[in-house]
């Protein structure tokens, strides 16, 4: 609490200078005005962590000075002074928007007590509110790497949606990123500073997700010794992201239908009927179209949920990203790992684009911290690499050789994916070395990957 910066506001006089002095003894930065108007006048210049203002005094009062505070944007703390030790004075200060109270006279002990708490609670908020901004910069839509065909749909749609209420379902194979779209989701939508609320579904037994989803009551089950709040009250005037949705048995889907149709719930054990104001979200790897014609989802759950539908291509339909997605992950894993992996050896790039990623984004990010743990060098080599992706691969020397004899497709297969590699990875940027459009090159990457030349069969002889 040192050097924290407190404005004491008290037009009596010498009561505002003996509590000053005191904080002043106890490392705090302090200045005093006698009325709400003066201490207006040094909120900008002095910018306190908290003001201490009396409740009731001549040309301004407390209340008056900490509306006006807001309203020129200042973000200082309110502790409110009163000589009323009424319920009624301290519940107007609270709701005018102060973080306490104290009552006088003052009793220093208590002051320093209720500044203490208040500074900590200030801290902490603060702390809260930038990792949310972390969390809003590392997953705003344009953060999710790739500019394939196949996404700017999603793009589209996650603009569009983000900032209703409908429910969204995301479709899409495991390790396509459908946790990564659900947080975008909720960050562009009115809801982003309330919370953001995960449960896996197919992570817990039926009992669990039910007690995890709506709660419980004390003595709702062995083991239930203190009611606790389910993940729908935590989430309430946020979003709730239901991962893996088709795992969840049928007595768990008729609850949550109850919930998607009125909003409302008890607890496990419980009678009392809560209602909550929550964004769903769900995502799930299975077909839920063919586990409704199997009798395995209920159809009305499906169409509660499929209100607006996010498909996510698996990888091996997107492999033009790739390469930007390599890139993306190199940088994350030199900064978790201390390295300075600056690039790929030739050959590389073409062992990761040969595969076909079975498990997706996912698989491809491991491979690539697997590859940057065992880099020994600046360049990752396909000796790097996870066994099943290792293949032939041209040496430094055979590339600089081609030339003599090869073929034309040959030697621009080599440009485009040693261009690549030179870039990092971006399609914009070899575009603009090699003078060839982005498309073309995404046309030549989606070739290359399928064992083909790239050669455009409407040219070929």
């Amino acid at each position: 609490m040192v050097n924290e910066r407190i404005l004491v506001v008290d037009d009596e006089a010498n009561a505002r200078r003996a509590i000053a002095t005191l904080l002043k003894e106890e490392g705090f930065d302090v200045r005093e005005a006698p009325d709400g108007e003066e201490a207006l006048g040094l909120l900008a210049d002095f910018a306190p962590a908290v003001v201490l203002t009396d409740m009731r005094m001549p040309r301004m009062d407390g209340l008056t000075l900490m509306r006006r505070a807001r309203e020129g944007g200042s973000d200082a703390t309110f502790v409110v002074m009163t000589a009323f030790a009424s319920v009624e004075a301290a519940v107007e200060a609270m709701r005018a928007g102060a973080e306490n109270y104290l009552t006088k006279p003052l009793d220093i002990d208590a002051v320093l007590v209720v500044l203490g708490k208040t500074l900590e609670t200030r801290r902490l908020r603060r702390e809260a509110h930038q990792l949310r901004e972390r969390v809003a910069e590392r997953f705003r839509v344009d953060n999710i790497v790739g500019d394939a065909p196949e996404l700017q749909g999603v793009y589209a749609l996650i603009q569009q949606a983000a900032p209703t209420k409908a429910t969204i379902l995301i479709l899409g194979e495991s390790g396509t990123g459908k946790e990564l779209v659900a947080q975008a989701l909720h960050n562009l939508s009115p809801r982003k500073e309330r919370p953001f609320v995960r449960v896996h579904c197919a992570a817990l037994s039926e009992g669990l997700l039910e007690s995890e989803l709506f709660g419980h009551e004390r003595g709702a089950f062995t083991g239930a010794v203190a009611r606790k709040e389910g993940r729908f009250e935590l989430a309430d005037g946020g979003t709730l992201f239901l991962d893996e949705i088709g795992e969840i048995s049928p007595a768990v889907q008729v609850k949550l239908l109850r919930v998607l149709q009125s909003r409302d719930f008890e607890r496990v054990g419980g009678t009392q009927t809560l209602k909550v104001d929550v964004r769903i979200v769900a995502a799930t790897h299975r077909d839920l179209q063919a586990e409704v014609k199997a009798g395995r989802f209920r159809e009305d759950l499906y169409y509660r949920l499929n209100v607006v539908a996010v498909t996510l291509p698996p990888l091996r339909r997107r492999k033009g990203d790739i390469p930007a997605l390599v890139s993306h992950f190199l940088e994350r894993c030199n900064t978790a790992y201390g390295k300075q992996v600056t690039g790929l050896a030739p050959g590389t790039l073409q062992a990761l684009m040969s595969h076909d990623w079975p498990g997706n984004i996912r698989e491809l990010e491991n491979a690539v911290e697997r590859a940057v743990v065992l880099a020994r060098g600046e360049e990752l080599t396909a000796d790097d690499l996870p066994p099943v992706l290792r293949g032939p691969r041209p040496s430094a020397e055979s590339s600089e050789r081609l030339i003599p004899g090869a073929s034309l497709a040959a030697i621009e297969r080599e440009a485009i994916l040693r261009t690549l590699e030179m870039v990092e990875g971006s399609t914009s940027r070899a575009a603009e070395v090699l003078g060839i459009s982005v498309r073309k090159i995404q046309y030549k990457l989606k070739a290359y990957a399928g064992g083909g030349t790239g050669q455009d069969p409407s040219v070929a002889s």
